[in-house]
């Protein structure tokens, strides 16, 4: 690679290094990660970049790279996780309802295989049409389509799923407190007749 495509790898790197690490952020939960994932796209990336004819495209080529890097790493992962029939309660940190939301999100795009999530993540996070979805993943727009509707539903479900679950603690908590209150009302008036 010349000089001058050297300088222009990193000025590019330099102007778009926080976008595409939101990208690598939707595409892998932990941070650390998502700069792994990324350092790794670029150093790909950097190898080919006289390849890129068009410049203009190198988003498109970097977000390709980082999903096929994190798909070779899910397929290369060990299986360390044990299906269960509930799932943990998700934590916030923040009290805000947006990035409670957000927090939330994160944590069921877990439940997604990982094309879906690519998918529904090019689609309405990274705001690109059925089409760019389908170029940069490499699939035609009727699989975009399909896997976009499976993977909404999947999601709701999910949402459902965790709403049931959080009215069940909320109630059975409830329903401990009367219990409670009942027994210190009761003590109380036998007091008061002793």
């Amino acid at each position: 690679m010349s000089h001058g495509e050297v300088l222009e790898f990193e000025e590019y790197v330099r102007t778009r290094q926080d976008a595409l690490l939101r990208s690598a952020r939707r595409l892998v939960p932990d941070p650390v990660d998502a700069q792994d994932l990324l350092q790794t796209a670029l150093a790909r990336t950097y190898g080919r970049w006289d390849g890129i004819a068009d410049k203009s495209l190198a988003d498109a080529y970097l977000r390709r790279v980082m999903i096929n890097t994190r798909t070779e790493w899910w397929r290369a992962r060990k299986l360390e996780e044990v299906p269960t029939e509930q799932l943990p309660d998700a934590s916030v940190e923040d009290a805000t309802e947006q990035h409670a939301d957000r927090a939330l999100l994160m944590d069921i795009l877990k439940v997604l295989a990982p094309k879906q999530r690519s998918v529904v993540v090019l689609r309405h996070w990274e705001q690109m049409s059925t089409e760019e979805t389908a170029a940069a993943l490499g699939m035609s727009t009727g699989t975009v389509k399909s896997t976009l509707h499976r993977a909404l539903a999947r999601l709701r479900q999910e949402l459902e799923n965790r709403a049931v679950a959080s009215d069940a603690r909320v109630l059975e908590r409830g329903g401990r407190a009367e219990r409670a209150a009942g027994r210190v009302h009761e003590r109380g008036r036998e007091r008061c007749a002793a």
